[in-house]
């Protein structure tokens, strides 16, 4: 293997084996730790990997004095591979302010008692899990609202619900590149970068073996979703669009994806908010079970 710490390498689709024998052993608890996610969003990241002994090791490369690391990834304890990748970013790279962002609590407890790291909560990267049966049901007077949109899309349209598979992904990207004029995507650079990341999903939906849903409404794809199992309990939406004109398609996807293409989850993980207030209320009105809470660990 050439790149064995500290030489990294970009995220090839041929590396998703490796990838996910990892993170088989290491069961995330976080969104980040999937193939799909590091792969979609591995050139708006910089994501680079290499190997220390029995970690991986993942950076966001923005070039010199840009970088920041990602935890490593193995088995405990990770002290040594932690501070090491710390110490290479300060002294080999030159980062005034060496930063491993978005660990998760395993990480921190691991770490408890270095008296040279600085640790602190990453609100806007907090992941919300849901219990899969809430979604499911929608029952109670607090999803009252959400019941209420599905049943008037449901009373003026006849949607279809059914399974996301090679033969529908050119109506997806149909309806993204509408979605982005509606966002004025190319006014955003973020929204660029998720379009680009969408797309990098959509085009390689086969390979990398995700479950995924559409609504369909007069042959047209009006919104789909795509997920996949995080861990044995835990299953992770990655991407949910919908067409901006019809209220009601996202509480419908929603529920209907959980209900039908995550049957083998207990808990949905909709990943985080990244601080965006709407994003932030919308999740919230789903009522999540818990965070899954995310760190910052600073070199001092």
């Amino acid at each position: 293997m050439n790149n064995v710490f500290p030489d990294f390498k970009d995220i090839e689709l041929k590396d998703i084996k490796l990838f996910k024998e990892f993170f088989y052993y290491y069961k995330p608890e976080t969104s980040e730790w999937t193939f799909t996610n590091l792969f979609m969003w591995r050139n708006y990241y910089g994501f680079k990997w290499a190997i220390y002994k029995d970690w991986l090791f993942l950076i966001c490369y923005k070039g010199k004095g840009e970088t920041m690391a990602f935890q490593p990834v193995g088995p405990p304890s990770r002290k040594e591979a932690t501070i090491l990748l710390l110490e290479w970013l300060k002294y080999e790279n030159n980062i005034k302010k060496p930063i491993i962002t978005r660990a998760d609590k395993r990480l921190v407890k691991e770490m408890e008692g270095v008296e040279s790291l600085s640790i602190n909560p990453e609100r806007e990267h907090f992941d919300y899990v849901y219990l899969r049966e809430d979604l499911v049901k929608l029952s109670g007077n607090k999803y009252s609202s959400k019941r209420n949109h599905i049943n008037k899309l449901l009373k003026s349209f006849n949607v279809i619900y059914d399974d996301l598979d090679m033969s529908k992904i050119a109506n997806c990207i149909k309806l993204q590149e509408k979605w982005c004029r509606q966002k004025r995507c190319d006014e955003d650079m973020s929204l660029m970068g998720e379009w680009e990341a969408i797309k990098e999903v959509l085009i390689h939906f086969d390979s990398l073996d995700l479950k995924g849903g559409v609504l369909i409404i007069e042959n047209e794809v009006v919104a789909f979703t795509i997920g996949e199992m995080l861990n044995n309990k835990t299953a992770v939406v990655h991407i949910e669009k919908a067409d901006s004109d019809l209220p009601g398609l996202y509480p419908f996807i929603n529920q209907r994806f959980c209900e039908h293409g995550l049957q083998g989850a207990e808990y949905i993980n909709r990943e985080q908010d990244l601080g965006i207030l709407g994003l932030r209320e919308a999740k919230l009105s789903y009522y999540p079970n818990y965070f899954a809470e995310k760190f910052s660990l600073v070199l001092r």
